[in-house]
């Protein structure tokens, strides 16, 4: 019986750098990269004087959870060829699925086919459920060939035919993928060789793709063609998703007339996912008063909103200005006992930072905080946004001082939206300063705002935080414009400071180089 054995280093280097050597003695495949691996490290000499304890047998339960708990691939691989070289030990489907799915997550692709390639060889009995995994972690990575590729890598290995279940997942994530090609040939090659016979859910995926591209005409036809089969017919998902294909083309009517047919002809009952599709649409086309009729509706037939109607009919009205409205659904929304969530509080939020009712904004981040809601970098850039509009900018400084201490993740925008309005409003000195935690953070402002700030600066006659700004920038890899230099050099020649201007030109030497 063939030993599995998937013997590899996959270093926290790039999947690139790894090598395939097979072993001709035996069936180890070994993953190599271009640096050596480091010495162990030397036995003290209670080691050596010290009896050998006799290593642990692993049992397939024990090789399942270290290989989980091991953060580095390099190292779960080694635990996984450790256990496969005990006497008496065969891998079987479960240890596969775990080693499969931690080197996907490490994005180790070539080692993956090194095992997969091992599998080959194996007795045990493997699931598909292990080809599903990978075709995600592959699509999420855009590496749509290799999701095709692992499809048809089932049969050989499982020893049957990929079910409709395998099918409808890789057609899903190529349509997903906007692969129509690949989505094609999948379809193709599996009614020539897998008899496929496509059921409901495989015409479903089809009539997304077909409304995601906005071709409304060939997805009715699959809805026809479902008809006409014997073993599939159009369910609520069919509905939904044609009637959102409706409402994003601005056909509200049209839409409006389906769920009328799915309910009264087909005695189909609508869920939540079908009535959001529709207040999305009313909200989108300005007919939020519409939405809310919907809403309305929806409860009194017993179907309950979920946070996602809420939100959709509050983005709504937050849409129109109508914030008095859009708090009252914010607020329905908390008494029903739904808890909402960061997209929720940030949409309303937003809008009352547009709306110069910072004040407000700033109680419902507090809100978030005591109600155990995170806020996002999306959250606070919207709160920065808003204090500057209002000229607050010490609050918002000390915003961007403060939150990563407390550790709240903060992006180069957060910053950027800040200098921006600093620069705009002429605060050189805040600017400076604020230039300065920004570099020291890692965070290079944007082109033009550099420019802008060693303008302005030059204009004020601050040439000795021109000049500080600028050694900054260009050691952060920042190229000024000729002006940006010229007006500087020439604002430090009116000084008569020829030696720093001489250090700027060799600068500017040097960067050109």
């Amino acid at each position: 019986m063939a030993m599995a054995t998937a013997t590899a280093t996959a270093t926290a280097a790039s999947d690139g750098d790894e090598r395939r050597l097979g072993c001709p003695c035996c069936s180890k495949v070994f993953l190599k990269t271009a640096s050596p691996k480091p010495d162990p490290p030397t036995e003290t000499i209670t080691t050596i004087s010290g009896a050998r304890r006799k290593p642990k047998f692993l049992s397939h339960e024990s090789a399942i959870n270290s290989i989980k708990c091991e953060r580095d691939p390099q190292r779960a691989l080694e635990i996984f060829n450790t256990a496969s070289d005990q006497i008496g030990f065969n891998h079987n489907n479960a240890t596969y699925a775990t080693i499969l799915h931690k080197l996907a997550k490490s994005k180790k692709f070539q080692a993956i086919d090194a095992v997969l390639h091992q599998m080959t060889y194996e007795t045990c009995k493997f699931h598909e459920g292990i080809f599903l995994n990978l075709m995600k972690h592959f699509s999420k990575s855009s590496l749509h060939e290799k999701v095709l590729e692992i499809f048809y890598a089932i049969q050989p290995i499982v020893c049957e035919k990929p079910s409709l279940k395998a099918i409808s997942t890789c057609l899903n994530l190529l349509v997903e993928s906007n692969q129509v090609d690949l989505a094609r040939k999948l379809l193709l090659s599996s009614k020539k060789n897998l008899d496929l016979k496509p059921n409901t859910c495989i015409f479903n995926i089809l009539i997304k793709h077909h409304c995601k591209n906005g071709d409304l005409e060939s997805a009715f036809e699959v809805v026809e063609e479902m008809k006409r089969s014997r073993i599939s017919y159009p369910n609520l998902i069919t509905y939904s998703t044609l009637m959102d294909g409706l409402c994003e083309r601005g056909k509200l009517k049209e839409a409006i007339d389906l769920f009328e047919e799915m309910v009264s002809e087909h005695q189909i009952l609508p869920d939540p996912l079908t009535y959001n599709a529709l207040i999305n649409g009313f909200c989108r086309g300005g007919k939020v008063d519409r939405a809310r009729k919907i809403m309305e509706f929806m409860k009194k037939n017993g179907c309950n909103p979920n946070i996602f109607n809420y939100s959709a009919l509050m983005n709504g009205f937050c849409k129109e200005g109508r914030l008095e409205e859009a708090k009252e659904i914010f607020y329905e929304m908390n008494s029903v006992g739904l808890k909402p969530d960061t997209v929720g509080y940030t949409t309303l939020i937003n809008y009352l930072c547009r709306s110069c009712r910072i004040d407000e904004a700033m109680e419902l981040l507090k809100e978030m905080k005591e109600k155990g809601c995170r806020a996002d970098t999306v959250t606070f850039n919207v709160i920065l946004g808003g204090l500057c509009r209002e000229g607050r900018f010490e609050v918002a400084l000390g915003m961007l001082e403060r939150l990563p201490y407390e550790g709240v993740h903060l992006n180069k925008a957060s910053y950027r939206i800040v200098l921006n309005f600093l620069c705009k409003e002429g605060e050189l000195e805040k600017a400076t300063e604020l230039l300065s935690l920004m570099l020291c953070r890692g965070f290079l402002p944007h082109f033009a705002t550099s420019n802008e700030l060693l303008v302005r600066l030059c204009g004020a006659g601050k040439a000795a935080d021109a000049v500080m700004v600028l050694f900054g920038l260009v050691e952060m890899g920042f190229k000024p414009e000729p002006d940006s230099w010229s007006l500087l050099v020439e604002l430090i020649s009116k000084e008569r400071k020829l030696l720093p201007a001489f250090k700027l030109l060799d600068e500017l030497v040097v960067t050109e180089l």
